[in-house]
């Protein structure tokens, strides 16, 4: 299915939620061009301090991030750009790894921190 318009799907954990906004911020011109989409607080949050339109999901813990893998699985969701915490416990880690296989069987571009999430919304794949 193509779409007119690309998806980027937003996710961060706790840690990683202020970087996610302040990187959210500094792309806000760039991401205004597409359709947004996250998990329950990320979502909330980049909306909140972007004024973009963001749909929320379910919180990551609570399924969240199941609900974007089979987005990107249905080929609905076009880049995720989940800013992951290495050094941090994850209680739902298994949905974790879950999402990050799912991007991986379907193509799916996925960055997991600032300096490859600018890569990705700078690349013509994106931006085309």
């Amino acid at each position: 299915m193509k779409k007119d318009i690309k998806t980027i799907a937003l996710i961060a954990h706790d840690n990683k939620k202020q970087e996610m906004i302040e990187w959210a911020i500094k792309n806000k011109e760039v991401l205004s061009r597409y359709e947004l989409c996250g998990t329950g607080t990320t979502s909330k949050r980049v909306a909140e301090a972007t004024g973009l339109t963001v749909k929320g999901y379910l919180s990551g813990p609570l399924g969240g991030d199941q609900q974007i893998g089979a987005k990107a699985a249905e080929g609905l969701i076009d880049v995720i750009v989940f800013f992951c915490d290495p050094l941090q416990a994850q209680p739902h880690d298994p949905d974790v790894k879950a999402l990050l296989r799912i991007a991986n069987v379907y193509n799916v571009p996925i960055a997991t921190n600032v300096a490859t999430a600018d890569l990705v919304i700078s690349s013509p794949f994106v931006t085309k």
